[in-house]
């Protein structure tokens, strides 16, 4: 169990603290448990991307479970992931994910997602080209490309929800998007990497409940709603510690809480 007296205000302490648990815990043999392990499989970035945005769209829930329906749709994708969307009848992947069910994510969420992507690899050539695209001229912010790349991936749903991508109008934490987004922009030795046209400065934090919680004993914000405005406002306070890399501690911190490292009763009500 990992503890920390956040009573003393001084920044330093909690620098040294991220930094300690960065260079002990942020490594390749942690990620046993987590869905990042999944795209280790995939030294190809175009199969990478495919399996990543499965992987961290799935990632609700259970650990267990969420690494069980992670692994059943890569098992149907097989070793090339981008090949199988791309080329395999259209019918053949509904007929195959028929079954398939995670959580509030049917196997026709997963059918119709997929299709989203064949059909945005097909117009732009790769997701990242899709992604990047969207951008425009945003100067590096990474809202407008998250806008435009989930219409695409969400037009064959018509307008209806999809449980695995969200629309990004309504400004949630979008969590699982910032999640792909952190698998794919960042390379160390947790994350792969393969979108090199990303700025990792720009990158916001996965806010989940338990990244919430801690950011809050750490002062980085007081609002109690873990939307998108409050993920910017805790990735800005990571930002102090870590100005070319905001996200890099999402990692260890998230990991701790779910394998249940993380003492969250020496957080409550302490301010840094």
């Amino acid at each position: 169990m990992v503890l920390i007296n956040l009573r003393e205000p001084r920044e330093e302490k909690l620098f040294e603290f991220l930094e300690g648990l960065y260079r002990k815990f942020n490594k390749r043999e942690y990620i046993h448990s987590d869905p990042v392990g999944f795209l280790y499989r995939y030294d190809n970035v175009r199969d990478r991307e495919v399996a990543a945005l499965i992987a961290s769209s799935l990632a609700y829930g259970r650990v267990a479970q969420i690494n069980r329906s992670v692994s059943r749709v890569l098992a149907i994708f097989g070793a090339n992931p981008s090949s199988f969307i791309v080329n395999v009848h259209e019918k053949e992947i509904r007929e195959m994910f028929s079954g398939f069910v995670h959580r509030f994510t049917t196997g026709e969420d997963v059918f119709l997602t997929i299709l989203g992507m064949r059909r945005a690899i097909e117009k732009y050539g790769s997701l990242e080209i899709c992604f990047m695209k969207g951008l425009g001229k945003s100067g590096g912010e990474l809202f407008p490309g998250l806008v435009s790349f989930c219409r695409e991936i969400n037009a064959p749903f018509c307008g209806k929800k999809n449980s695995l991508i969200p629309r990004v109008e309504n400004k949630s934490s979008l969590k699982r998007l910032h999640l792909f987004l952190r698998w794919m922009a960042r390379r160390d030795e947790v994350d792969p990497g393969g979108w090199d046209r990303i700025d990792p400065r720009k990158l916001v934090i996965p806010l989940d409940v338990h990244i919430h919680r801690i950011s809050s004993a750490f002062g980085f914000t007081s609002r109690k709603q873990a939307d998108y405005r409050t993920a910017r406002e805790v990735t800005l306070g990571f930002k102090k510690f870590s100005p070319s890399d905001p996200v890099k501690y999402d990692f260890v911190l998230a990991r701790m809480g779910i394998l249940g490292e993380f003492d969250e009763s020496f957080l409550i009500n302490d301010k840094v």
